[in-house]
């Protein structure tokens, strides 16, 4: 597991892929109680009808690369190499209408939750990308803000809406006063990615959504309503920092607006 944790942090991988990559190959050593030499195909096949038969697609193929990792890397051999992967899903994720994002955002406790959730929506930001944003990233003359090192390891540039640049200015004031590096931070320091979570299940809860609502579901809408709105799909791919349009691509099933536009033949017909 040490040697596991070296190669990663080698590799500069996120957090986010050291946790669950120590976490699963952690998985098959207890569920096999065998030395890591000692476990083959069959037992990494075992531990999956055990535990993962229920879980999502995802969920396997995440716990199969993580196994393949570890051991081409440390064993230098893959006893993953003949376990067939199954087909991730391709599931349309939920989107807020843009009454319900205003609804959401008028529904904060607090101004600082409102300006919160208004910039995740605002420029379609992760959430792990919203809590490491810093003061010293917005540049209120270019009305830019940059992201560094998002997922992938990529660097991007956002653009700060003209509706939000007085209320960020105050906030980085606020900041900068009590010597806070971070755009946004609570009395233990930066906010974790839990925190805004349940700053937006609140306001979810207070406005009445039905909807299962999430962090993620504001960059969702985000980019649905910037399609519905006739910007391009590759200038969207951009904003949101994706390296394949195929990724950005799924906005064009998620958005209903262009769709609800299309007449059917019917309707030139006098019947």
């Amino acid at each position: 597991m040490d040697k596991l944790e070296i190669e990663l942090k080698i590799s500069k991988n996120s957090d986010y892929t050291l946790r669950n990559y120590s976490n699963a190959n952690k998985a098959l050593f207890e569920f096999t109680k065998k030395s890591p030499e000692e476990i083959t195909e069959d037992d990494i096949k075992l531990y999956l009808i055990k535990n993962l038969q229920d879980h999502s697609a995802s969920s396997v193929i995440l716990f199969l690369s993580a196994i393949k990792y570890a051991y081409g890397n440390i064993l230098r051999i893959n006893p993953t190499e003949n376990i067939k992967r199954p087909k991730k899903e391709r599931k349309i994720p939920a989107v807020l209408t843009k009454e319900e994002v205003r609804t959401l955002i008028n529904s904060c406790f607090s101004e600082k939750s409102k300006l919160i959730i208004s910039l995740i929506y605002a420029c379609g930001l992760r959430v792990s990308e919203l809590v490491n944003l810093k003061v010293k990233d917005l540049n209120f003359n270019e009305r830019t803000g940059h992201i560094i090192q998002g997922k992938g390891k990529k660097d991007r540039i956002f653009n700060i809406p003209i509706f939000l640049s007085s209320e960020l200015e105050t906030q980085t004031f606020k900041q900068k006063e009590i010597g806070e590096v971070f755009l946004f931070s609570g009395p233990c320091g930066k906010l974790s990615c839990r925190n805004i979570q349940k700053i937006v299940s609140k306001a979810a809860s207070n406005a009445g959504i039905e909807k299962d609502v999430h962090t993620h579901t504001l960059r969702h809408s985000f980019a649905t309503h910037l399609l519905e709105n006739g910007v391009d799909l590759r200038h969207i791919q951009v904003l949101l920092g994706h390296s394949s349009i195929s990724t950005t691509q799924i906005y064009t099933h998620v958005s209903t607006e262009e769709l609800k536009k299309i007449k059917s033949p019917i309707d030139e017909m006098s019947i």
